[in-house]
Protein backbone atom coordinates (compact mmCIF):
# COMPACT_ATOMS: atom_id res chain seq x y z
CA UNK A 1 0.00 0.00 0.00
CA UNK A 2 1.31 3.55 -0.57
CA UNK A 3 -0.23 6.07 1.93
CA UNK A 4 0.58 10.20 0.65
CA UNK A 5 0.71 12.62 3.76
CA UNK A 6 -0.74 15.90 3.44
CA UNK A 7 -1.93 18.24 6.31
CA UNK A 8 -4.79 19.97 4.14
CA UNK A 9 -7.17 21.12 1.16
CA UNK A 10 -9.55 23.42 0.14
CA UNK A 11 -11.85 24.77 -2.52
CA UNK A 12 -8.99 26.65 -3.79
CA UNK A 13 -6.16 24.26 -3.03
CA UNK A 14 -2.13 24.87 -3.02
CA UNK A 15 -0.39 23.25 -6.03
CA UNK A 16 0.66 20.26 -3.27
CA UNK A 17 -2.97 19.26 -3.11
CA UNK A 18 -3.36 19.31 -7.28
CA UNK A 19 -0.06 17.38 -7.67
CA UNK A 20 -1.69 14.28 -5.28
CA UNK A 21 -4.91 14.34 -7.41
CA UNK A 22 -2.44 14.08 -10.47
CA UNK A 23 -0.64 11.51 -8.82
CA UNK A 24 -4.23 9.41 -7.65
CA UNK A 25 -4.66 9.32 -11.15
CA UNK A 26 -1.39 7.90 -12.41
CA UNK A 27 -1.53 4.94 -9.02
CA UNK A 28 -5.18 4.08 -10.41
CA UNK A 29 -3.74 3.83 -13.76
CA UNK A 30 -1.07 1.76 -12.99
CA UNK A 31 -3.37 -0.32 -10.43
CA UNK A 32 -1.09 0.93 -7.03
CA UNK A 33 -3.22 1.04 -4.25
CA UNK A 34 -2.87 4.22 -2.66
CA UNK A 35 -4.44 6.24 0.44
CA UNK A 36 -4.35 9.55 1.03
CA UNK A 37 -3.58 11.19 4.54
CA UNK A 38 -5.10 14.45 5.53
CA UNK A 39 -4.34 15.78 9.48
CA UNK A 40 -5.66 19.06 9.49
CA UNK A 41 -9.06 20.04 11.71
CA UNK A 42 -11.57 20.57 9.07
CA UNK A 43 -14.63 22.77 11.01
CA UNK A 44 -16.43 24.91 8.36
CA UNK A 45 -17.05 21.98 5.21
CA UNK A 46 -16.76 18.50 5.07
CA UNK A 47 -13.59 17.59 4.05
CA UNK A 48 -14.84 14.62 1.52
CA UNK A 49 -16.56 17.51 -0.46
CA UNK A 50 -13.21 19.30 -1.20
CA UNK A 51 -11.47 15.57 -1.58
CA UNK A 52 -14.34 14.66 -4.09
CA UNK A 53 -13.72 18.01 -5.64
CA UNK A 54 -10.79 17.93 -6.69
CA UNK A 55 -10.63 14.06 -7.55
CA UNK A 56 -9.92 12.23 -4.86
CA UNK A 57 -12.80 8.91 -4.53
CA UNK A 58 -14.15 8.72 -0.76
CA UNK A 59 -11.94 4.66 -0.14
CA UNK A 60 -9.03 6.48 -1.10
CA UNK A 61 -9.13 9.33 1.14
CA UNK A 62 -7.91 8.86 5.59
CA UNK A 63 -8.19 11.50 7.83
CA UNK A 64 -6.90 11.84 11.03
CA UNK A 65 -9.64 12.92 13.22
CA UNK A 66 -12.08 9.97 11.73
CA UNK A 67 -9.62 7.58 11.57
CA UNK A 68 -10.08 6.23 15.19
CA UNK A 69 -14.53 6.42 14.64
CA UNK A 70 -15.90 4.17 11.96
CA UNK A 71 -16.87 6.99 10.47
CA UNK A 72 -15.49 6.84 6.89
CA UNK A 73 -15.31 10.21 4.34
CA UNK A 74 -18.72 10.70 2.83
CA UNK A 75 -20.42 13.39 1.52
CA UNK A 76 -23.30 15.15 4.08
CA UNK A 77 -26.86 13.85 3.81
CA UNK A 78 -28.14 15.46 7.17
CA UNK A 79 -31.27 16.87 6.30
CA UNK A 80 -33.24 19.91 8.25
CA UNK A 81 -35.79 17.43 8.89
CA UNK A 82 -33.28 15.00 10.43
CA UNK A 83 -31.88 18.02 12.60
CA UNK A 84 -35.07 18.74 13.90
CA UNK A 85 -35.91 14.92 14.69
CA UNK A 86 -32.75 15.93 17.30
CA UNK A 87 -34.41 18.53 19.38
CA UNK A 88 -37.15 16.14 20.92
CA UNK A 89 -40.23 17.67 19.99
CA UNK A 90 -39.08 21.02 21.56
CA UNK A 91 -41.47 23.47 19.34
CA UNK A 92 -39.46 26.69 17.79
CA UNK A 93 -39.64 28.87 15.13
CA UNK A 94 -37.95 28.73 12.00
CA UNK A 95 -35.68 31.74 10.61
CA UNK A 96 -33.20 32.06 7.30
CA UNK A 97 -29.80 33.07 7.83
CA UNK A 98 -26.73 33.79 5.58
CA UNK A 99 -25.68 30.15 4.52
CA UNK A 100 -28.02 27.97 6.38
CA UNK A 101 -31.14 28.29 9.00
CA UNK A 102 -31.96 29.25 12.56
CA UNK A 103 -33.87 27.48 15.19
CA UNK A 104 -35.61 29.85 17.69
CA UNK A 105 -36.85 27.70 20.94
CA UNK A 106 -40.10 29.32 22.07
CA UNK A 107 -40.30 27.19 25.17
CA UNK A 108 -36.14 28.61 26.39
CA UNK A 109 -35.56 32.44 25.77
CA UNK A 110 -32.33 33.62 24.32
CA UNK A 111 -32.11 30.06 23.33
CA UNK A 112 -31.40 28.73 19.29
CA UNK A 113 -29.70 26.61 16.81
CA UNK A 114 -27.73 28.20 13.97
CA UNK A 115 -27.76 25.56 11.37
CA UNK A 116 -25.66 25.62 8.39
CA UNK A 117 -25.50 23.72 4.74
CA UNK A 118 -22.57 22.07 3.41
CA UNK A 119 -21.19 24.19 0.17
CA UNK A 120 -20.62 21.11 -1.33
CA UNK A 121 -23.97 20.07 -1.40
CA UNK A 122 -26.22 23.35 -1.11
CA UNK A 123 -28.74 21.20 0.81
CA UNK A 124 -27.65 19.16 3.58
CA UNK A 125 -26.63 20.23 7.13
CA UNK A 126 -22.42 20.49 8.10
CA UNK A 127 -22.87 21.80 11.13
CA UNK A 128 -24.92 23.07 14.14
CA UNK A 129 -24.57 25.76 16.93
CA UNK A 130 -26.21 25.92 19.86
CA UNK A 131 -26.36 29.34 21.46
CA UNK A 132 -27.75 30.37 24.66
CA UNK A 133 -27.90 33.66 25.87
CA UNK A 134 -25.59 34.57 23.49
CA UNK A 135 -23.18 32.24 24.43
CA UNK A 136 -22.02 29.46 22.06
CA UNK A 137 -21.82 26.20 24.17
CA UNK A 138 -21.51 23.66 21.56
CA UNK A 139 -21.25 23.16 17.80
CA UNK A 140 -22.32 19.69 15.99
CA UNK A 141 -20.33 18.64 12.43
CA UNK A 142 -21.77 16.04 10.02
CA UNK A 143 -21.32 14.21 7.36
CA UNK A 144 -23.95 11.47 7.07
CA UNK A 145 -24.14 11.29 10.78
CA UNK A 146 -23.22 13.26 13.93
CA UNK A 147 -19.36 13.19 13.47
CA UNK A 148 -17.95 14.86 16.14
CA UNK A 149 -18.79 17.85 18.72
CA UNK A 150 -17.03 20.98 19.85
CA UNK A 151 -18.18 22.39 23.52
CA UNK A 152 -17.20 25.97 24.53
CA UNK A 153 -17.65 27.68 27.75
CA UNK A 154 -17.61 31.44 27.53
CA UNK A 155 -14.46 33.30 28.97
CA UNK A 156 -14.00 37.60 28.56
CA UNK A 157 -17.03 37.73 26.20
CA UNK A 158 -15.68 35.06 23.94
CA UNK A 159 -16.70 31.44 23.28
CA UNK A 160 -13.20 29.50 24.30
CA UNK A 161 -13.40 25.91 23.22
CA UNK A 162 -12.03 23.36 25.63
CA UNK A 163 -12.89 19.78 24.28
CA UNK A 164 -14.28 17.92 20.89
CA UNK A 165 -15.80 14.26 21.03
CA UNK A 166 -15.88 12.15 18.52
CA UNK A 167 -18.18 9.84 17.82
CA UNK A 168 -18.90 6.14 16.31
CA UNK A 169 -21.44 5.59 13.50
CA UNK A 170 -24.04 4.43 16.36
CA UNK A 171 -23.67 8.04 18.10
CA UNK A 172 -21.08 6.62 20.98
CA UNK A 173 -18.13 7.80 21.91
CA UNK A 174 -15.43 7.03 20.26
CA UNK A 175 -12.61 9.35 21.82
CA UNK A 176 -12.22 12.51 23.17
CA UNK A 177 -10.20 15.63 22.73
CA UNK A 178 -9.24 18.18 25.65
CA UNK A 179 -7.84 21.61 24.29
CA UNK A 180 -5.76 23.99 25.67
CA UNK A 181 -4.92 27.04 23.65
CA UNK A 182 -2.82 25.46 20.75
CA UNK A 183 -2.13 22.47 23.19
CA UNK A 184 -4.49 19.13 23.03
CA UNK A 185 -4.53 16.29 24.89
CA UNK A 186 -6.35 12.65 23.52
CA UNK A 187 -7.68 10.11 25.69
CA UNK A 188 -9.22 6.97 23.67
CA UNK A 189 -10.39 4.51 25.72
CA UNK A 190 -7.76 3.99 28.53
CA UNK A 191 -5.39 5.17 26.74
CA UNK A 192 -3.89 9.24 26.95
CA UNK A 193 -2.13 10.94 23.98
CA UNK A 194 -0.41 14.46 24.74
CA UNK A 195 -0.22 15.64 22.05
CA UNK A 196 -1.59 15.52 17.90
CA UNK A 197 2.03 14.75 16.96
CA UNK A 198 1.79 11.68 18.77
CA UNK A 199 -1.77 11.17 17.47
CA UNK A 200 -0.12 11.17 13.90
CA UNK A 201 2.02 8.53 15.07
CA UNK A 202 -0.24 6.14 16.63
CA UNK A 203 -1.99 6.25 13.37
CA UNK A 204 1.03 5.45 11.45
CA UNK A 205 1.32 2.84 13.90
CA UNK A 206 -1.77 0.86 13.53
CA UNK A 207 -1.10 1.11 9.39
CA UNK A 208 1.31 -1.86 10.37
CA UNK A 209 4.07 -0.80 7.64
CA UNK A 210 6.25 -3.31 5.96
CA UNK A 211 8.66 -3.62 3.36
CA UNK A 212 6.28 -3.57 0.66
CA UNK A 213 4.58 -0.37 1.77
CA UNK A 214 5.61 3.51 0.44
CA UNK A 215 5.05 6.42 2.96
CA UNK A 216 5.27 9.84 0.72
CA UNK A 217 5.49 12.74 2.74
CA UNK A 218 4.24 16.13 0.73
CA UNK A 219 4.50 17.99 3.57
CA UNK A 220 6.33 17.07 6.62
CA UNK A 221 5.01 20.43 8.87
CA UNK A 222 3.67 18.97 11.93
CA UNK A 223 3.46 15.94 10.45
CA UNK A 224 6.92 14.64 9.82
CA UNK A 225 8.15 13.73 13.25
CA UNK A 226 4.80 11.53 13.99
CA UNK A 227 5.27 9.76 10.54
CA UNK A 228 9.24 9.50 10.61
CA UNK A 229 9.51 7.87 14.06
CA UNK A 230 7.20 5.09 13.24
CA UNK A 231 7.17 4.56 9.53
CA UNK A 232 9.37 1.24 10.81
CA UNK A 233 10.11 -0.64 7.66
CA UNK A 234 8.64 0.97 5.25
CA UNK A 235 9.96 3.45 2.28
CA UNK A 236 9.87 7.27 2.98
CA UNK A 237 9.63 9.18 -0.08
CA UNK A 238 9.91 12.66 0.81
CA UNK A 239 8.72 14.99 -2.64
CA UNK A 240 10.49 18.51 -2.72
CA UNK A 241 7.34 21.41 -3.70
CA UNK A 242 9.26 24.27 -4.13
CA UNK A 243 12.50 25.57 -3.88
CA UNK A 244 14.44 23.92 -1.25
CA UNK A 245 17.34 26.57 -0.07
CA UNK A 246 18.06 30.23 -0.01
CA UNK A 247 20.39 31.26 -2.90
CA UNK A 248 20.99 34.56 -1.05
CA UNK A 249 22.20 33.25 2.36
CA UNK A 250 23.86 29.99 0.84
CA UNK A 251 27.94 30.83 0.57
CA UNK A 252 30.39 28.26 -0.37
CA UNK A 253 30.66 26.83 3.60
CA UNK A 254 27.23 26.30 3.88
CA UNK A 255 23.79 26.62 2.95
CA UNK A 256 20.69 27.58 4.13
CA UNK A 257 17.60 25.31 3.35
CA UNK A 258 14.24 26.11 2.88
CA UNK A 259 13.29 25.76 6.34
CA UNK A 260 10.10 23.44 5.18
CA UNK A 261 12.81 20.65 4.42
CA UNK A 262 15.15 21.05 6.42
CA UNK A 263 14.02 18.58 8.92
CA UNK A 264 13.31 15.93 5.70
CA UNK A 265 16.69 16.54 4.86
CA UNK A 266 17.56 15.42 8.44
CA UNK A 267 16.92 11.65 7.00
CA UNK A 268 19.40 12.70 3.89
CA UNK A 269 21.12 9.10 3.82
CA UNK A 270 18.89 6.91 6.02
CA UNK A 271 18.04 3.59 4.52
CA UNK A 272 14.60 3.51 2.64
CA UNK A 273 14.37 7.56 2.25
CA UNK A 274 14.16 8.97 -1.17
CA UNK A 275 13.92 12.25 -1.90
CA UNK A 276 11.64 13.11 -4.94
CA UNK A 277 11.43 16.60 -7.28
CA UNK A 278 9.73 17.33 -10.26
CA UNK A 279 12.37 18.77 -12.61
CA UNK A 280 15.63 16.80 -13.43
CA UNK A 281 16.84 20.29 -12.96
CA UNK A 282 16.49 20.98 -9.21
CA UNK A 283 17.15 17.40 -8.99
CA UNK A 284 20.73 18.09 -9.90
CA UNK A 285 20.64 21.10 -7.64
CA UNK A 286 19.88 19.35 -4.62
CA UNK A 287 22.14 16.49 -5.20
CA UNK A 288 25.02 18.12 -5.80
CA UNK A 289 23.92 20.38 -2.65
CA UNK A 290 24.00 17.30 -0.63
CA UNK A 291 27.56 16.56 -1.71
CA UNK A 292 29.16 19.54 -1.41
CA UNK A 293 27.31 20.60 2.07
CA UNK A 294 26.80 17.39 3.88
CA UNK A 295 29.35 14.77 2.29
CA UNK A 296 26.17 12.96 1.59
CA UNK A 297 24.81 11.00 -1.83
CA UNK A 298 21.27 10.22 -0.53
CA UNK A 299 18.61 8.38 -3.11
CA UNK A 300 17.23 10.67 -5.61
CA UNK A 301 14.50 10.43 -8.41
CA UNK A 302 12.84 13.17 -10.54
CA UNK A 303 8.93 12.38 -11.15
CA UNK A 304 6.79 15.02 -12.60
CA UNK A 305 4.14 15.93 -9.87
CA UNK A 306 1.28 16.44 -13.05
CA UNK A 307 0.81 14.56 -16.20
CA UNK A 308 -1.03 15.35 -19.22
CA UNK A 309 -4.36 12.72 -20.21
CA UNK A 310 -3.29 13.62 -23.78
CA UNK A 311 -2.22 17.08 -25.97
CA UNK A 312 -4.89 19.03 -26.20
CA UNK A 313 -5.73 21.25 -29.61
CA UNK A 314 -8.39 23.70 -30.46
CA UNK A 315 -11.51 23.07 -32.32
CA UNK A 316 -11.71 26.38 -33.64
CA UNK A 317 -8.93 29.54 -33.90
CA UNK A 318 -7.77 30.44 -30.92
CA UNK A 319 -9.24 33.64 -29.62
CA UNK A 320 -6.08 36.87 -30.99
CA UNK A 321 -3.93 38.61 -28.30
CA UNK A 322 -5.72 36.47 -25.49
CA UNK A 323 -3.52 35.75 -22.33
CA UNK A 324 -4.87 33.54 -19.55
CA UNK A 325 -3.24 33.03 -15.86
CA UNK A 326 -4.23 30.27 -13.37
CA UNK A 327 -3.07 30.11 -9.89
CA UNK A 328 -4.07 30.72 -6.41
CA UNK A 329 -4.72 34.69 -6.38
CA UNK A 330 -2.16 34.99 -3.50
CA UNK A 331 0.54 37.55 -3.02
CA UNK A 332 3.28 35.64 -3.81
CA UNK A 333 2.14 34.82 -7.45
CA UNK A 334 2.31 38.43 -8.47
CA UNK A 335 -0.77 38.47 -10.38
CA UNK A 336 -1.10 42.21 -10.08
CA UNK A 337 2.27 42.60 -12.15
CA UNK A 338 0.46 40.41 -14.60
CA UNK A 339 -2.24 43.05 -14.70
CA UNK A 340 -0.08 46.04 -14.95
CA UNK A 341 1.82 44.15 -17.54
CA UNK A 342 -0.73 44.10 -19.68
CA UNK A 343 -2.46 47.14 -19.00
CA UNK A 344 0.98 48.63 -20.12
CA UNK A 345 1.21 46.63 -23.44
CA UNK A 346 -2.39 47.29 -24.34
CA UNK A 347 -1.00 50.44 -25.43
CA UNK A 348 0.87 48.94 -28.08
CA UNK A 349 -1.42 46.05 -28.86
CA UNK A 350 -5.52 47.42 -28.48
CA UNK A 351 -6.60 43.68 -28.79
CA UNK A 352 -4.71 42.26 -25.82
CA UNK A 353 -7.10 40.20 -23.78
CA UNK A 354 -5.91 38.49 -20.11
CA UNK A 355 -8.38 36.33 -18.64
CA UNK A 356 -7.34 35.12 -14.99
CA UNK A 357 -8.69 32.27 -13.03
CA UNK A 358 -8.40 31.56 -9.08
CA UNK A 359 -9.60 32.20 -5.80
CA UNK A 360 -7.73 33.46 -3.19
CA UNK A 361 -7.02 36.49 -0.60
CA UNK A 362 -5.61 38.92 -3.16
CA UNK A 363 -8.89 38.82 -5.34
CA UNK A 364 -10.40 41.96 -3.62
CA UNK A 365 -7.17 43.79 -4.21
CA UNK A 366 -6.83 42.90 -7.80
CA UNK A 367 -10.09 43.40 -8.53
CA UNK A 368 -9.63 47.06 -7.21
CA UNK A 369 -6.51 47.58 -9.74
CA UNK A 370 -8.55 46.10 -12.34
CA UNK A 371 -11.02 48.74 -11.75
CA UNK A 372 -8.82 51.70 -10.98
CA UNK A 373 -7.17 51.21 -14.32
CA UNK A 374 -10.39 51.17 -16.09
CA UNK A 375 -9.37 47.75 -17.42
CA UNK A 376 -12.54 45.92 -16.68
CA UNK A 377 -13.23 45.89 -20.29
CA UNK A 378 -9.87 43.64 -21.54
CA UNK A 379 -9.19 42.10 -18.50
CA UNK A 380 -11.63 39.90 -16.33
CA UNK A 381 -11.33 38.02 -13.27
CA UNK A 382 -13.19 34.70 -13.71
CA UNK A 383 -13.21 32.35 -11.16
CA UNK A 384 -11.97 28.97 -10.20
CA UNK A 385 -12.84 26.60 -12.77
CA UNK A 386 -11.61 22.79 -14.15
CA UNK A 387 -9.39 24.16 -17.28
CA UNK A 388 -8.85 20.81 -19.08
CA UNK A 389 -10.49 22.32 -22.47
CA UNK A 390 -9.87 25.99 -21.59
CA UNK A 391 -6.47 26.56 -22.18
CA UNK A 392 -6.93 25.59 -25.59
CA UNK A 393 -8.74 29.09 -26.73
CA UNK A 394 -6.46 31.36 -25.72
CA UNK A 395 -3.04 32.33 -27.34
CA UNK A 396 -0.52 32.36 -24.80
CA UNK A 397 0.07 31.54 -20.92
CA UNK A 398 1.49 34.23 -18.62
CA UNK A 399 3.29 33.73 -14.83
CA UNK A 400 3.91 36.07 -12.54
CA UNK A 401 5.58 33.96 -9.97
CA UNK A 402 9.35 33.73 -9.00
CA UNK A 403 9.56 30.13 -7.88
CA UNK A 404 7.63 27.13 -9.30
CA UNK A 405 8.99 24.09 -8.08
CA UNK A 406 6.94 23.09 -11.11
CA UNK A 407 4.20 24.29 -12.24
CA UNK A 408 1.23 22.18 -13.03
CA UNK A 409 -0.36 25.09 -15.22
CA UNK A 410 2.39 25.51 -16.57
CA UNK A 411 2.51 22.17 -17.96
CA UNK A 412 -1.04 21.97 -18.48
CA UNK A 413 -0.61 25.40 -20.96
CA UNK A 414 1.85 23.62 -22.63
CA UNK A 415 0.29 20.70 -23.09
CA UNK A 416 -2.25 22.67 -24.75
CA UNK A 417 -0.23 24.60 -27.14
CA UNK A 418 0.50 27.83 -26.06
CA UNK A 419 2.65 30.31 -26.59
CA UNK A 420 4.80 31.57 -22.79
CA UNK A 421 5.86 34.08 -21.22
CA UNK A 422 7.65 34.14 -17.48
CA UNK A 423 10.41 35.07 -15.43
CA UNK A 424 13.78 33.06 -15.19
CA UNK A 425 13.69 30.83 -12.41
CA UNK A 426 13.60 27.56 -10.53
CA UNK A 427 12.45 25.28 -11.65
CA UNK A 428 9.06 25.30 -13.19
CA UNK A 429 9.73 28.16 -15.82
CA UNK A 430 12.94 27.43 -17.59
CA UNK A 431 11.38 23.42 -17.56
CA UNK A 432 8.39 24.99 -19.56
CA UNK A 433 9.83 27.83 -21.25
CA UNK A 434 12.28 27.54 -24.52
CA UNK A 435 13.25 30.77 -24.46
CA UNK A 436 13.10 32.07 -28.44
CA UNK A 437 11.15 29.17 -29.11
CA UNK A 438 7.90 28.50 -27.15
CA UNK A 439 8.15 31.89 -25.58
CA UNK A 440 9.73 34.50 -23.60
CA UNK A 441 11.63 33.82 -20.25
CA UNK A 442 12.45 36.96 -18.67
CA UNK A 443 15.28 37.89 -16.79
CA UNK A 444 14.75 38.34 -12.92
CA UNK A 445 16.37 39.09 -9.50
CA UNK A 446 15.72 38.76 -6.26
CA UNK A 447 15.86 42.90 -5.46
CA UNK A 448 13.43 43.22 -8.72
CA UNK A 449 10.67 45.65 -7.51
CA UNK A 450 6.70 45.00 -8.60
CA UNK A 451 7.38 48.13 -11.44
CA UNK A 452 10.14 46.65 -12.90
CA UNK A 453 9.06 43.24 -12.97
CA UNK A 454 5.69 44.56 -14.39
CA UNK A 455 7.57 46.31 -17.08
CA UNK A 456 9.83 42.88 -18.18
CA UNK A 457 6.72 40.87 -18.39
CA UNK A 458 5.24 43.74 -20.64
CA UNK A 459 8.08 44.06 -22.59
CA UNK A 460 7.99 40.12 -22.68
CA UNK A 461 4.39 40.54 -24.45
CA UNK A 462 5.52 42.78 -26.81
CA UNK A 463 8.21 40.78 -27.93
CA UNK A 464 6.16 37.33 -27.59
CA UNK A 465 3.94 39.03 -30.53
CA UNK A 466 6.41 39.83 -32.65
CA UNK A 467 7.26 35.82 -33.42
CA UNK A 468 5.55 33.22 -35.31
CA UNK A 469 2.73 31.97 -33.12
CA UNK A 470 1.95 28.36 -34.65
CA UNK A 471 5.48 28.15 -34.26
CA UNK A 472 5.48 28.68 -30.66
CA UNK A 473 3.22 26.63 -30.24
CA UNK A 474 4.52 23.60 -31.94
CA UNK A 475 7.42 23.98 -29.63
CA UNK A 476 5.05 24.01 -26.62
CA UNK A 477 3.63 20.38 -27.96
CA UNK A 478 6.97 19.04 -28.24
CA UNK A 479 8.32 20.26 -24.29
CA UNK A 480 4.93 19.27 -23.12
CA UNK A 481 4.94 15.00 -24.83
CA UNK A 482 7.26 13.78 -22.46
CA UNK A 483 4.66 14.86 -19.22
CA UNK A 484 2.05 12.55 -21.05
CA UNK A 485 0.04 10.00 -18.64
CA UNK A 486 2.47 7.05 -20.06
CA UNK A 487 5.71 8.69 -19.78
CA UNK A 488 5.10 9.68 -16.21
CA UNK A 489 3.16 6.16 -15.33
CA UNK A 490 6.48 4.34 -16.84
CA UNK A 491 8.43 6.49 -14.70
CA UNK A 492 6.60 5.96 -11.17
CA UNK A 493 5.98 2.33 -11.51
CA UNK A 494 10.00 2.01 -12.74
CA UNK A 495 10.69 3.77 -9.21
CA UNK A 496 7.78 1.15 -7.24
CA UNK A 497 9.50 -1.72 -8.73
CA UNK A 498 12.84 -0.83 -8.06
CA UNK A 499 12.09 0.03 -4.64
CA UNK A 500 10.14 -2.98 -3.85
CA UNK A 501 13.31 -4.85 -5.41
CA UNK A 502 15.76 -2.92 -2.93
CA UNK A 503 17.57 -0.98 -6.42
CA UNK A 504 15.88 2.61 -5.55
CA UNK A 505 17.49 5.06 -7.81
CA UNK A 506 20.53 6.97 -6.64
Amino acid sequence: MIYCFNRGIGWASSGVEYAQAYRAKVFRNIGAPARFVFTDMFRNENMEAMTRAIGFADQEVIWLYQYFTDFHPGPCTVTEEALVETFGGRPFRRATIQGGVQFVFQDMPNTFVNAYRSRGSGIFIQRAEHVVNGYLLRTDYYSYGRMFSEFFAPKDGKAVLYQRRFYNEDGSTAYEEFVDGDKSMFRIGEKLIDSKERLIGLLVQSLHLTERDVCICDRSTEIGRGLFANRGKSKLWIVIHADHYSKNATTEQEILWNNFYEYDFSLAGEKGVTFISSTDAQTKVLAAQFAKYWDCRPKMATIPVGALKQLRHPAEKRKPFSLITASRLAGEKHVDWIVEAVVQARKTLPQLTLDIYGQGAAEGALRDQIRQAGAEGYIRLCGHKDLTKVYENYEAYISGSTSEGFGLTLMEAVGSGLAMVGFDVPYGNPTFIDDGKNGCLLPYSADLDGKEAAKRLGEGILRLYTMDMAALSERSYEIAEPYLERHVEARLKALLESEMSGEAEQ
